[in-house]
């Protein structure tokens, strides 16, 4: 398989700096840019949008918590065993997590935003506005175990 080899645009500063499950909607915080990459034109037109996608890395998860296989999601039994790719959880192999987020403020090489699932130090691979036209074309699907375990995510 390709290798590709990414650098990191810029990193999460506050918020949380413990990964937790849940509780998420709260956390304010922002990513700086790096500056030797970038500058403030770099961010020009994002306030125009109420969301950012924020792509991330995993980057405190090591290779020996990396799962491959199926497993109960959280550890718990009563939800069945899936498959790393049928859920979200951030043990994945290439360790890249993707959060949806409400832009709160633009500021030079500063996003200020609300509900980024990201802790404190997180290195952030790109950041790309929601438009309407990306969203999912009819109905969404899932399981019962998977709209059970958000119920307290974003509280």
């Amino acid at each position: 398989m390709n290798a590709f080899e990414m650098k990191a645009i810029g990193h999460v500063c506050g918020g949380r700096d413990v990964p937790e499950d849940d509780n998420w909607e709260g956390n304010s915080a922002e990513i700086e840019l790096d500056s030797n990459q970038f500058n403030a034109e770099s961010l020009l037109g994002l306030d125009q949008f109420s969301h950012a996608e924020i792509v991330f890395v995993f980057d405190q998860v090591g290779p020996d918590d990396i799962t491959y296989n199926a497993r109960h999601p959280r550890g718990r039994t009563d939800w069945p065993k899936v498959g790393i790719f049928a859920q979200r959880g951030r043990n994945r192999p290439n360790r890249i997590g993707v959060s949806v987020c409400r832009i709160v403020q633009v500021s030079g090489l500063t996003l200020r935003v609300q509900g980024l699932d990201a802790i404190t130090g997180t290195p952030v691979l790109d950041i790309k506005p929601v438009m309407t036209g990306f969203r999912p074309r009819g109905d969404v699907k899932e399981p019962d175990w998977a709209r059970e375990i958000m119920e307290r995510y974003w509280e």
